[in-house]
């Protein structure tokens, strides 16, 4: 009988990295300390980016099909649908360097 090259797989494999559940769920958000406080951060890829937003880092356009980020508080005092509609877009390079 002729000999497969094949590699075998006996089960997962420990050096393949668990899949975090809860990012696949929220789309990759995580949470940011700053100085100015905690705030929710999303990642937005130059797909999901359908419309052209005004990055508050620069004042200049975020043009769709860019991929930038998304951030709203994750301490604010109002509740969290107020944070949330106080979300705004930031170019990638300005969150980084802002705020």
């Amino acid at each position: 009988m002729p000999r497969s090259n094949r590699p075998r797989r006996r089960g997962p494999a420990d050096d393949e990295p668990e899949l975090d559940l809860t990012r696949i769920l929220t789309g990759g958000r995580r949470v940011e300390h700053r100085r100015s406080g905690s705030w929710n951060v999303q990642s937005v890829s130059p797909a999901q980016a359908v419309k052209d937003y005004v990055c508050p880092g620069c004042s200049l356009p975020v043009v769709a099909g860019t991929g930038h980020i998304v951030a709203w508080r994750a301490d604010g005092l109002m509740g969290e649908a107020s944070d949330l509609a106080g979300r705004r877009h930031w170019h990638s390079h300005c969150w980084k360097i802002g705020n």
